[in-house]
């Protein structure tokens, strides 16, 4: 259940270093063709912004990553428990005002690695 647990933590960063990536770098060259719904016009003027939620993912990335590496199974059970809830509740945040699917690419991942972490 650990290497479980090691694998959907893993999973989950890769999502938001993904994310880090197309808000940060992205944005208007492969943004609108990732949120259709979202005005073409409107990439352009809202980089900065992108930008800004780009890098809050990035601390998300850190986070996980950082509890990836804790030896210490306790501590290692703390940290990822608090950046993998950081991850659902922005999940359900973004799903309850941006858009549904955010529900299946954040908060299912995060809540699958957070059942995973305390089961190990």
């Amino acid at each position: 259940m650990h290497l479980l647990s090691q694998l959907l933590i893993s999973l989950v960063a890769l999502i938001h270093a993904y994310i880090v990536w197309l808000e940060m770098f992205a944005w208007t060259a492969r943004g609108p063709q990732v949120f259709k719904s979202f005005p073409a016009e409107l990439f352009g003027p809202t980089k900065a912004m992108a930008g800004n939620q780009g890098l809050y993912n990035g601390f998300l990335v850190a986070g996980l990553v950082w509890a990836l590496l804790i030896t210490d199974p306790q501590w290692h059970r703390h940290v990822g428990t608090f950046f993998l809830g950081c991850v659902a509740v922005a999940g359900l945040y973004g799903a309850a005002t941006a858009g549904r699917g955010i529900l299946l690419v954040q908060t299912v991942p995060a809540a699958l690695a957070l059942a995973a972490l305390w089961l190990a």
